[in-house]
């Protein structure tokens, strides 16, 4: 029976978990579709005399059932539904025109207008299926149609598509590490959720720009902590996600970096566990390894450095407080990367050199990395003081201590 393809296709969902899915032809079409069709839990019945290696390694792991031998007539008997995919004309249409004397729904490769089925573009985001069909022969054309698809989940994916949840949800905060300051640079998983929150608690160093995005009912809280100037306790930080939450608000702490590198966001964490919320935690691009590349420095470098620390200078050398050992830092060979130090920046160099570092090791200083704003300075150990006054660096800047600093161009 010929399908009118001036018809549209009626779209649905086949639940096929279970039922006997017949598939022939073992190629490139079947080693895409398998997948899907096996994590449908259906019952895959594979026929053809030859597989890819792919399609042959779902056999041997006991995926799916392989009789290796052309189509024959019967094939289709007990079939739900049924792939044609062979690259024998001739076998395609017998077995097509099985499937309509059995009722079989029934997708064919090599010609659409032939099957009583269409396999649409599908996509996935956080358990939603994106599934886009463009349908009528004048319209039909697969790759607008992945087009179509790839742009709806990718939507969905960074949160620039909008899909609020509307049923009701229990109180939660996600910690999102919104990366070193560039907004393209926090993960899709972090842009989304900020998507759909209904408060941000943002800090000074996430990024920014994000915020001019938001929709006008969102709450944006200022939890900057500017050096030596005005700054929100952490305290208050945590009574204020506690408290949003439990009024059922979807709560985005948005920090700059990670959240779990000098980000404070275990405190956090536990703050909301000891109220018991539950707390998502979104990892974000640390400024520790992101900055330095941005400015066209590698932390390792073959030859050059096969191990790189991270260390706050928050607390200068020699202060009671401080639980950086110095001493065994100067004592290493490999790339030191400093953060949160511009202001100690004399103390710690002297003593680097104290315990043992070259005076001479070269020094690079990335403020604002990956920003429009990021320029870097470059000095030695002994000159880096004098040279990142002279120049003005101020925070937020990122300390590259060893020889990797003169292995690349001076930026990228």
């Amino acid at each position: 029976m010929a399908v009118p393809a001036d018809h549209p296709a009626y779209p649905v969902g086949l639940r096929l978990a279970g039922r006997r899915v017949l598939v022939l032809g073992g190629g490139q079409v079947a080693q895409r579709r398998l997948p899907a069709l096996l994590g449908a839990g259906a019952d895959v019945l594979l026929v053809a005399p030859a597989a890819t290696p792919s399609v042959e390694a779902m056999a041997t792991a006991g995926e799916l059932r392989w009789e290796r031998r052309p189509y024959a007539p019967g094939d289709l008997e007990g079939a739900w539904y049924a792939l044609i995919a062979t690259d024998d004309p001739a076998a395609n249409e017998a077995a097509s025109t099985e499937a309509e004397q059995r009722r079989v729904w029934c997708v064919r490769s090599d010609d659409a207008d032939a099957a009583t089925a269409w396999t649409p573009a599908t996509g996935h985001s956080e358990g939603v299926t994106v599934a886009v069909l463009t349908t009528g022969a004048q319209s039909r054309d697969p790759r607008r149609t992945a087009a179509i698809r790839d742009a709806v989940v990718e939507g969905l994916r960074e949160g620039s598509l909008l899909a609020p949840r509307h049923r009701e949800r229990t109180p939660s905060v996600a910690l999102v590490g919104g990366g070193p300051g560039d907004p393209d640079l926090i993960t899709v998983r972090g842009r989304r959720l900020l998507a759909e929150a209904d408060v941000v608690i943002a800090d000074r160093l996430g990024p920014r720009d994000l915020l001019a995005e938001l929709p006008p009912h969102v709450e944006v809280v200022d939890a900057a902590k500017i050096p030596y100037g005005r700054y929100m306790a952490q305290e208050a930080i945590n009574q204020a996600l506690v408290e949003h939450a439990k009024a059922g608000k979807r709560v985005v702490r948005l920090k700059g970096g990670d959240p779990f590198v000098f980000g404070r966001g275990m405190e956090e964490a536990q703050a909301l566990a000891e109220a018991g919320i539950p707390c998502t935690v979104v990892p974000g691009i640390s400024s520790s390894v992101s900055v330095p590349a941005a400015a066209g420095i590698p932390v390792t470098h073959r030859g050059v450095a096969h191990e790189f620390t991270v260390v706050s200078g928050h607390v200068a050398p020699g202060d009671p407080r401080s639980l950086v050992d110095w001493d065994a830092l100067g004592r290493l060979r490999g790339t030191l990367v400093i953060l949160m130090g511009v202001d100690k920046l004399g103390a710690i160099a002297r003593a680097l050199i104290a315990a043992g570092r070259d005076p001479r090791t070269p020094v690079a200083l990335v403020q604002e990395g990956t920003t429009a704003a990021q320029r870097r300075v470059d000095a030695t150990l002994a000159t880096a003081e004098d040279t990142a006054r002279a120049e003005d660096v101020r925070p937020p800047a990122v300390i590259v201590v060893g020889e990797v600093v003169t292995v690349g161009p001076a930026a990228l």
